[in-house]
């Protein structure tokens, strides 16, 4: 299943002025890296994945715009799928990614 293209390119607009940012074609989605560490990528199931810091994993999952990110049949701590419906606005993608920035920002660059 291919990934959500309109939601990538969304990305993509939001992504252009920031500084250290690529984009990769994986886990049949597209990626953008900040500094060589995935942010978010637009999923191929949908919705936005987003690298979050494991500390704030229980208070995001508090709300139902989320859901745990499941890859390979384990749940993966550092990340969280925003559901598309919850990304309609500019004000509300911008939000989760912000968020997946700031944490891949925060790990040694690659």
């Amino acid at each position: 299943m291919a990934c959500d293209e309109k939601l990538a390119g969304r990305v993509r607009v939001l992504l252009a002025s920031h500084p250290g940012v690529s984009e990769k074609r994986m886990f049949d989605g597209v990626a953008f890296l900040v500094n060589g560490h995935i942010a978010v990528a637009a999923s191929s199931r949908g919705g936005l994945m987003v690298r979050i810091n494991p500390s704030d994993r229980d208070q995001l999952f508090e709300h139902s715009l989320v859901e745990p990110m499941e890859m390979g049949g384990r749940i993966m701590k550092g990340w969280l799928r925003v559901k598309s419906e919850h990304l309609t606005t500019k004000r509300q993608l911008e939000a989760w990614i912000a968020r997946g920035v700031a944490v891949a920002r925060s790990l040694p660059a690659q």
